[in-house]
């Protein structure tokens, strides 16, 4: 048989890795697999390739246990919840898996039954490194070579316990062969020495192996602490060489100091002078220093951090102007500023709460209200509060500014490309917080609105309005002092299937940017509700998006696959690419939109194989180390009894002075289902449902007096009325108060737009112009 072209074992290594054949059922029978062993832990993927994302299963060696059935045959298993039955492709290949396992195996059961505090015995054990310069590194390299050392002794011992194990039933096998018989049994009693001897040839041959890894390894670090010793030395003597030149400096100028200031104190009243101008001198002198230690453009483009004045110019110089222009730090330090400038106002920021009330364990019979509904939509389902979250839909819009700071960042771009890959970014984090959200919002009343003022803690306000109710359409306004405006009118299209909900939002979304004029739009994809009527429920957004910066014409396409349960790729996976007005690749963008969002500068591209059966080709683009661009925040302790709320939206509702009578805040069925008492926020729903239908009859009926040949499409309230009086008036019959309908010039389209006036009308505590909704 041929050598196979897995890598030889070496069982003194902390990783091996090989084609094994895994039974999977009786259909398939064995199917070639791809396992590594690792840490104590044998884990296997179908493909290489699976390495990095999708792992088939995993067994802890510590408590498992290996048995040899036949030739190539042996069973691994941990006690009867995983077994796996495997098979080598040939005796010599089944021996050296048998022999990396066993040693895996003993030195992961050594591990666990170790006490925790060896680790701090060993490390305190360890010579201290004294301070200062590139102190805290050598002496994590020490630490690290004395790890590695020890590990090669453990293995060393490890072996020498295999040997003796394994010379041991050598042993008694020999006996067995001496006083064996010649009998039928001869040829398996042979075998089994031939086995053994074999297992005893390899273990011996990791053995040496180890002790080979282990002499190169000394004389390797042998060298390299020579060599540090040694420009330690060398470092010091240059250091007593500059203290010394600078004490003799130092003795200079405090003699030419005294001496002009002896000369200046003969004079008349001008004696005064003297030690001024000596100060200023002194001045000028520590400026000239300083000057020369900042003399360095040509490696420092833009600085992005204060401390990097204090690196000396041969660590300023390990940086390339190009890695300056990408970084993310390139932004923070104007940022810094911006956050600290409000405390100079001396005004305490006001402490946000971190709890509400915990989720009541109501259950509801949901087929009963859902078996009548297929095909209808959302907005006319009568829905219990027992559904919904806590928030309306309008805070839900706001928690699009969760991670604002990415447009505060892209404010202070100077490329458009990059400023297009934070613009990117921040249209996928809107989605991390819908990953555990299932609840449905409140849909607003006519006329709610809800402002969010942040301008104190992070620069910028938002205010929300509902401005029609069929389609429920809600327009969204944000300003923020570091240079951005963002802008949104969001219609909702939903189509209730049986097994999901899909929910299609309509709109364009703006992000203007005040220091270079780049203008940015952009839409929603689609939101996916599965297992509404059976099993658990859970959430998937799929689609396209196009970022296009109308100013320049860059254009970004973000690509969100849907879920698949035979794909290999990630979950919720996201990418994405930044092109130029000329379809040139800049950026390559990848994530997902439940955890980060990552981008690579494109070096080089070309045309691949092809894909599928289409016969496209694919772009295979170069590119250098991706970096990140944005992560999610980790959920608050507790959020599973919360509705899941991040950080920010447990703070949404939370009342506050001076809002406006229509606040989603002052709603009376919201409140009363975010402190637990939903069967009174079920009928306060209903009172203001009817309400609502009220105003709307009224309304009508104005309207029918002026103009008789007019219709509406305009909706009741968010569960829809079967009322077909309330479904016709004229759409201009009703007018947003801080809204007004205009075509939009970059796209087209009818939008409501702010027209200003109510941070004014706040400021003044003016609301004569809200109308009474609640």
């Amino acid at each position: 048989m041929s050598e196979p072209k897995t890598p030889t074992p070496v069982p003194a290594g902390d990783t091996y890795k090989g084609w094994v054949f895994k039974w999977t059922n009786y259909i398939k029978g064995y199917q070639r697999r791809w396992f590594v062993l690792s840490n104590g832990l044998l884990s296997y993927y179908r493909t290489q390739a699976e390495m990095g994302h999708t792992c088939r299963g995993t067994i802890n060696l510590a408590t498992a246990t290996i048995t040899v059935d036949d030739a190539c045959n042996f069973v691994i298993s941990n006690g009867g919840a995983q077994t796996y039955h495997l098979k080598a492709s040939c005796e010599v290949e089944r021996q050296r898996w048998i022999t990396a396992l066993e040693l895996a195996k003993a030195k992961a059961a050594r591990m666990q039954a170790e006490s925790d505090d060896s680790g701090d015995d060993f490390s305190s054990s360890s010579p201290p490194v004294a301070p200062g310069q590139g102190g805290g590194s050598q002496n994590s390299e020490v630490q690290s070579a004395l790890r590695t050392l020890g590990s090669k002794v453990e293995d060393l011992s490890t072996c020498n316990d295999l040997i003796s194990k394994h010379g041991s039933a050598l042993q008694r096998s020999l006996s067995e062969l001496d006083s064996l018989r010649l009998t039928g049994e001869a040829g398996d009693k042979i075998r089994q020495v031939t086995e053994r001897a074999t297992l005893f040839r390899i273990t011996s041959n990791a053995m040496i192996n180890a002790c080979r890894d282990f002499l190169a390894l000394a004389q390797a670090h042998s060298k390299r602490w020579q060599k540090a010793l040694q420009a330690e030395r060398d470092q010091r003597v240059r250091l007593e060489e500059t203290l010394e030149q600078l004490a003799k400096q130092h003795n200079h100028l405090e003699r030419a100091f005294r001496g002009a200031a002896q000369a200046n104190a003969t004079a008349d009243n001008k004696s005064a002078a003297g030690p001024g101008k000596g100060e200023a001198s002194d001045e000028d002198d520590d400026n000239e220093f300083f000057d020369a230690m900042e003399e360095a453009p040509e490696f420092i483009t833009v600085p992005a951090d204060p401390q990097f004045h204090k690196r000396s110019s041969s660590n300023i110089s390990g940086f390339n102007s190009e890695m300056c222009l990408d970084d993310q730090s390139l932004n923070e330090e104007p940022l810094a500023m911006n956050q600290e400038s409000p405390s100079q106002e001396l005004v305490p920021l006001k402490k946000r709460r971190t709890r509400i009330s915990d989720k009541p364990n109501y259950s509801l019979n949901l087929w009963s209200i859902m078996k009548n509904c297929i095909g209808k939509e959302l907005s006319k389902i009568p829905m219990p509060v027992n559904f919904n979250e806590p928030i309306s839909m309008l805070q839900r819009l706001s928690e699009d500014l969760e991670y604002h700071e990415l447009l505060d960042k892209a404010s202070k771009c100077q490329s458009s490309l990059e400023q297009m890959c934070y613009v990117a970014a921040f249209s996928v984090s809107s989605y991390s917080t819908t990953v555990h959200r299932t609840g449905k919002p409140f849909n607003p009343l006519l006329g709610e609105t809800y402002e969010l003022d942040r301008r104190r803690e992070s620069g910028y306000r938002s205010l929300c309005e509902q401005v029609s109710h069929h389609p429920p359409a809600a327009a969204h306004h944000v300003i923020s002092d570091r240079g951005w405006t963002l802008r949104q009118e969001i219609t909702v299209a939903s189509k209730f299937r049986g097994k999901y909900l899909s929910i299609m939002p309509l709109g364009t979304i703006h992000a203007i940017f005040e220091k270079s004029n780049n203008h940015y739009t952009w839409k929603k994809v689609t939101t996916t509700v599965h297992n509404i009527i059976v099993g658990k429920l859970w959430i998937d957004q799929s689609g396209e998006i196009d970022v296009v910066n109308h100013t320049t014409g860059d254009r970004c396409h973000l690509k969100f696959a849907p879920y698949s349960y035979f794909s290999r790729d990630v979950a919720r996976k996201v990418t994405g690419v930044v092109m130029d007005k000329d379809g040139k690749a800049h950026y390559v963008l990848s994530g997902t939109w439940d955890e980060k969002m990552e981008f690579s500068r494109v070096m080089q591209s070309s045309r691949g194989g092809e894909n599928g059966t289409e016969g496209k080709q694919k772009t295979v683009y170069q590119t250098l180390k991706a970096r990140e661009l944005w992560r999610k925040n980790p959920l608050p302790e507790g959020a599973e009894t919360m509705y899941y709320f991040t950080t920010l939206a447990l703070t949404l509702n939370e009342p506050e002075e001076g809002m406006a009578p229509t606040d989603s805040r002052r709603r009376p069925d919201q409140r009363l289902m975010e402190d637990g008492r939903w069967d009174e926020a079920n009928a306060e729903k209903q009172r203001l449902e009817e309400k609502q239908r009220s105003v709307r009859r009224e309304r009508e009926r104005e309207a029918a007096s002026q103009r008789t040949s007019s219709q509406s499409e305009e909706a009741v309230d968010e569960d829809s009325v079967t009322d077909p009086s309330l479904k016709s008036a004229p759409h201009e019959n009703y007018q947003a108060l801080w809204f007004e309908r205009c075509e939009d010039r970059i796209t087209g389209e009818q939008v409501h737009i702010y027209k200003g006036g109510y941070w004014e009308a706040k400021d003044r505590g003016s609301w004569e112009g809200c109308p009474d909704i609640f």
